[in-house]
């Protein structure tokens, strides 16, 4: 025979469902305040980086304008960012080569990373140069790789950047919350470039449109496609995109 609840027992019932119910609540209420607080930081940070890039700008044509009026000329700082493509594939490069291919995460043709300028990395990049095309990327190019081609390395799979929450999940603890933040860590070089740029999977790169020139593997200066191509870069990237 069912016992039958007596009125105390369900009053302590519904005491505790109500109290659960009004802890949710709250913990719902929150979790959306936090949420519309971070969505509001991470707003506030992409205005100061645009307005970092902005101002780096305009100071760069303020120099140069300066320097023309008085008669000289203004040099550009020496870039602290490359972006390597390989554009050669694995038959027939020595050892040392491709132990320096590997190295740098370029183990599939048309593989592109981001690589720290450093008098160490130039001279893997010098030992890589007959196999890679190289230069100096500009804002546009950086966030339109990572925008378009963008991949993190999580659990060795290759996972898209699809949500902040997945940039926030593996490099947050190196205050890097949403794509913005990871574009201005790689494009300025900062204290946790190493970091952010391993969690990025190298990009995949299509043949460029229209293909390599007919010298393909002769350097760039002499009409070919390896090596330094400085600012020339960009326009690569954006056939191969």
């Amino acid at each position: 025979m069912a016992t039958t609840l007596k009125p105390e027992t369900l009053q302590k019932k519904a005491k505790a469902i109500q109290k659960t119910t009004e802890e949710r609540a709250a913990a719902k209420k929150a979790r959306r305040a936090a949420s519309k607080e971070k969505r509001q930081a991470i707003f506030d940070r992409a205005a100061a980086y645009q307005k970092e890039y902005t101002d780096a700008e305009r100071s760069i044509i303020t120099a140069k304008r300066d320097a023309k009026a008085a008669g000289s000329y203004y040099v550009d700082a020496q870039s602290k960012l490359v972006f390597i493509v390989r554009i050669k594939g694995i038959m027939k490069i020595p050892p040392k080569p491709r132990k320096v291919l590997q190295l740098l995460r370029l183990t599939q043709i048309n593989a592109g990373v981001f690589v720290r300028l450093t008098k160490a990395t130039a001279e893997l990049i010098k030992l890589a140069e007959p196999y890679i095309a190289y230069g100096y990327p500009s804002l546009s190019t950086v966030r339109h790789l990572v925008y378009k081609r963008g991949y993190g390395k999580i659990n060795k799979q290759r996972i898209p950047l699809s949500d902040n929450a997945i940039i926030e999940a593996n490099v947050g603890k190196f205050n890097i919350l949403s794509i913005e933040d990871l574009i201005h860590e790689i494009y300025t070089v900062g204290p946790n470039f190493k970091q952010v740029n391993n969690f990025l999977w190298p990009f995949k790169l299509s043949n460029p449109n229209g293909g390599f020139r007919a010298r393909k593997f002769q350097h760039f200066i002499q009409g070919g496609d390896t090596g330094n191509r400085e600012e020339f870069i960009n326009a690569l990237v954006k056939q191969m995109n």
